[in-house]
């Protein structure tokens, strides 16, 4: 299957774009309880553990950047914190499958080395037979969210990777292929090509949830962001397709928009206008349901066209 990529595109052409689209249906706001009145957001979709739906999400208060992942399950209307579930001090958690394994990421904070009061981040992974098994096994590079793995077809171990600076600059999204999880070093994720004509320097993305077709083609689930002229951040969910055998791609596309979600809460005015890819059920009827965060405050989810139904075998 031939993947179409073109020119590097801004979020304001394709947002120009998006607008000739069908429009998603059925938005839906998640209820969250017993967290103590903070805030819900950046969730996975949800996954099976021990044969119980259970939803990964960020915990915190709306004033404060110190984050907690929690496990929650499904109670009535609501979403509650699953009984003996552990926490883990992360931001912006998310799952996946490999060998058999559950396997879980997150953002870990940490004082910054250089810059006073300011934090640093890296990517952190735990695997496990389950949600009360996970162990750490490993670490990213300090200063790269967005990292993301998933098992291919054959085994081996698709990973994108998101550096800024000198390499990815706000951030542009690297890809590259593993033997096993065991070959997953510092070295593999530093040396991964970036994927060019993806984002323009002054904008930013990354991959967020990554799903293997039966095609072998990797359907990524990202998001891409850029700033206004008044510093407000614009986060859009979006997709596009890698074969991880050519390393070829196709281009970004839009598949939801802040507006077609329910009105809701922000943490803070910049924010109003953020919507980050959390997860993406795909169902048989050739719809998705986008588990996203909101506003950095909220979590909601809305039903979509499979993005990635076309690329199937």
């Amino acid at each position: 299957m031939k993947l179409v990529k073109s020119n590097v595109k801004t979020c304001s052409e394709l947002l120009s774009g998006y607008e000739k689209k069908d429009k998603p249906g059925d938005p839906e706001k998640l209820l969250f309880e017993g967290v103590g009145g903070k805030d819900v957001y950046n969730i996975t979709a949800p996954f099976e553990d021990d044969g119980e739906l259970v939803i990964a999400g960020r915990v915190e208060a709306r004033d404060s950047e110190k984050s907690e992942v929690h496990f929650f399950i499904k109670a009535g209307e609501t979403w509650v914190p699953r009984e003996g579930a552990p926490i883990y001090q992360l931001q912006d958690p998310f799952i996946t499958r490999i060998a058999g394994d559950l396997v879980l990421g997150g953002v870990q904070t940490f004082p910054h080395p250089s810059i006073e009061n300011a934090l640093g981040w890296r990517t952190v992974f735990y695997k496990g037979s389950s949600i009360n098994t996970l162990q750490e096994f490993f670490k990213g590079p300090d200063g790269m969210k967005d990292l993301r793995i998933a098992e291919l077809l054959n085994g081996s171990i698709a990973v994108f990777t998101r550096p800024q600076g000198e390499k990815g600059g706000r951030g542009k999204i690297g890809f590259t292929v593993v033997p096993a999880l065991s070959d997953l070093t510092m070295e593999s994720i530093e040396n991964a090509s970036l994927l060019e004509n993806q984002f323009t320097d002054e904008e930013w993305g990354g991959a967020n949830e990554l799903h293997v077709l039966s095609s072998g083609l990797i359907g990524v689930l990202g998001h891409i962001a850029s700033f206004d002229s008044e510093g407000n951040r614009h986060y859009y969910p979006m997709r596009f397709v890698v074969n991880p055998k050519t390393g070829d791609y196709s281009d970004i596309e839009l598949i939801a928009v802040r507006n077609d979600f329910l009105p809701g809460a922000s943490k803070r005015p910049d924010l109003v206008d953020v919507v980050f890819s959390g997860g993406l059920v795909r169902k048989e009827d050739g719809t998705a349901d986008l588990y996203a965060g909101i506003s950095d405050a909220e979590a909601h989810k809305l039903t979509i066209q499979d993005p990635f139904l076309p690329y199937e075998r």
